[in-house]
């Protein structure tokens, strides 16, 4: 039952249930392409100064020489001898979809949840975001920008014995009045089991200093910076997804709960089973020297690195990557259905999701891995997305992928007009047409869309397609 507060009791002051304000503010420095700290055309000097202010260096090493990292006797799990950080472990899943029903892979697993923070504050009435040139040891770019805070508990609770997470206390215990954002989203779940990280937008008061490898821009700036080749890294773009803008559009060709209910349905009528096994036991793999790699050579291969890192909590340190085989594609079809932009929704099963299917792009895949694959067995939608006229793209960059697990994890991330007859009537299983807006309030709610799909949202945002 209910507790009953009385009329006659303290005066209780309640808010609003949803700041009608937001939308307008975060429209206002979308519309900004301005800062009050550091203009744009000036931007590129920033980065590389901050660049040249440290020392960066990665070098590919044999799994021997990592250190504090072993291999159990047991599994053949690769491991971190406080137990904390992650593991690669096997990974054994049955019940996927179409022609891959079952597969075993290496996988990541690292349960504790990050934080990744972008804080705000106003200048001359427009909101700014504090962004940090943070340097990740997989990016092809090394030097990209990341949120505020973009730190695991191991980080900033200092088991690596490093220096202090800036700003962290912004994020660690919010004042809600002041929050934005703030949401537990998937990591990538191909290559990740079962991962989380803490989404959060917070809005500061009071001063705030500025240090050295950290800049305010405005919404517009950094989408601006997000038109361009690895700029603005993976963490960054999860967390802008999250940025609650108003949708103009409030009709749809499914209403909010037929898409939901399409949604449950997909994750009802998919009985996949993914289970962690001993490393050394996945068929096709091989472990070498300084490589772990399937027999074939596809898809991926895990391998060591020592990485120098001079604005980093640890200045050295050695650890294990993924390192993927080829440049992935990553896009979304979209369409103008009753005058409203919708885009092609894919509710993709992998491996490593907490609820086995997440909303994903209409492609995401790595041609290379199908290349040998004739018409009928190819991906759906991705010969479309390959052959796509330049005149129908209407965005397109390559963003680099999480850079502290993946080593050279490159997207082509794209979003291509279709014509009618591009795309079947009715829709192949596990498609569905759903507006950006739809998307943004579906972000608003954990493990609904995954990563890949938050990043082409955050680029939706970027080109102005619907605000």
């Amino acid at each position: 039952m209910l507790s009953e507060v009385s009329d006659t009791a303290v005066p209780i002051a309640l808010l609003r249930r949803e700041d009608s304000a937001v939308g307008d503010r975060t429209a206002r420095s979308a519309a900004a392409t301005e800062g009050a700290w550091l203009r744009t055309e000036e931007f590129d000097a920033w980065l590389a100064e901050r660049g040249r202010a440290h020392t960066f260096e990665v070098e590919r090493i044999p799994f021997e020489k990592l250190e504090g990292w072993s291999f159990d006797e047991e599994t053949g799990n690769l491991g971190h001898h406080s137990g904390r950080f992650f593991t690669i472990e096997g990974l054994s899943v049955t019940g996927g979809p179409g022609p891959f029903r079952e597969w075993r892979q290496p996988i990541i697993k690292q349960p504790e949840v990050g934080i990744l923070g972008i804080l705000v504050k106003e200048f001359d009435g427009v909101l700014h975001f504090l962004m940090q040139a943070k340097m990740e040891p997989g990016n092809r770019r090394l030097l990209q920008l990341s949120p505020t805070v973009q730190a695991t508990r191991s980080n900033y609770t200092k088991v690596h014995r490093g220096a202090d997470v800036h700003y962290v206390e912004h994020f660690a215990q919010p004042d809600r009045r002041r929050v934005l954002a703030d949401v537990l989203q998937s990591e990538h779940g191909s290559w990740f089991f079962r991962k989380s990280n803490r989404n959060m937008i917070v809005e500061a008061v009071g001063e705030v200093e500025l240090l050295p490898d950290f800049c305010w821009l405005t919404l517009g700036q950094l989408h601006e910076l997000m038109r361009r080749d690895n700029v603005v890294n993976m963490d960054a773009r999860t967390v802008l997804s999250c940025v609650p803008f108003a949708d103009p559009d409030r009709s749809a060709l499914h209403s909010d709960t037929g898409l939901l209910s399409w949604f449950t349905g997909e994750r009802s009528r998919h009985e996949v089973r993914a289970e962690r096994v001993p490393l050394k036991s996945l068929p096709g793999w091989r472990r070498r020297e300084s490589v772990i790699e399937r027999e074939d050579g596809r898809y991926f291969k895990v391998v060591a690195v020592s990485v120098r890192a001079g604005n980093r909590e640890v200045s050295r340190w050695t650890q294990p990557l993924f390192e993927p085989l080829g440049l992935g594609v990553t896009a979304f079809v979209a369409r103008r259905l009753g005058g409203v932009l919708h885009v092609l929704a894919h509710a993709r099963v992998e491996g490593g999701f907490l609820d086995t299917v997440e909303l994903g792009p209409t492609v995401q895949y790595t041609p290379d891995n199908y290349a040998h694959l004739g018409p009928a067995e190819r991906p759906p939608f991705l010969d479309l997305v390959l052959e796509a006229d330049p005149s129908r793209i209407r965005y397109e960059a390559v963003h680099s992928e999480e850079g502290g697990r993946f080593l050279n994890a490159e997207s082509r991330y794209l979003l291509v007009d279709a014509e009618p007859q591009d795309v079947p009537e009715p829709l192949p299983d596990g498609y569905a047409w759903v507006t950006p807006g739809q998307l943004t309030a579906l972000v608003r709610h954990g493990h609904y869309v995954n990563v890949q799909a938050r990043t082409l949202l955050a680029c939706l945002h970027a080109i102005g397609a619907y605000h």
